[in-house]
């Protein structure tokens, strides 16, 4: 393999742990190929891979919806900004409302730094007597509502 990496190497530039890089092969995230005294060696285009792994992980993407998305790239060359961009494309709404909700979230606490909870019937966390229970688990005031069956 033409300018491969040791995990150590790999590791060093990309800065996740040794440890975590194994299971991400073990996921199928990244791929080594193997030396005749079996170590692994990664291609330089992993550190992009890994990059992309660590950054979807930080938005609150699993690691199953990544392998999948990763899946769709080409195995048999480097992929193209075509195919990123394809990728992208395919979670542009997801990332959109995972944006709205932080937004909401960043000018809802902006209300509530400060604020005591003096006015309850104005608190957008306040659930009083658990009444959303039946709505599903979170804060219903503030995620979206999916169908809700009542019973």
């Amino acid at each position: 393999m033409h300018e491969s990496l040791t995990i150590g190497q790999l590791s060093a530039r990309s800065g996740v742990a040794p440890s975590a890089l194994r299971y991400y092969e073990r996921l199928g995230l990244i791929r080594a190929e193997r030396t005749g005294g079996n170590q692994r060696r990664y291609a330089r285009t992993e550190l992009r891979r890994v990059a992309f792994v660590r950054i979807s992980q930080q938005v609150g993407i699993s690691l199953e919806e990544i392998r999948e998305a990763l899946d769709s790239l080409p195995s048999s060359r480097t992929p193209t900004p075509d195919d990123w961009a394809a990728l992208s494309s395919a979670w542009r709404e997801r990332l959109d409302e995972k944006i709205r909700l932080l937004g909401k979230l960043r000018d809802d606490l902006d209300g509530c730094i400060g604020c005591g909870c003096l006015s309850l019937q104005r608190c957008k966390l306040n659930n009083p007597e658990d009444s959303l229970a039946g709505e599903g688990p979170g804060a219903r005031l503030v995620l979206p509502r999916a169908d809700v069956t009542r019973e």
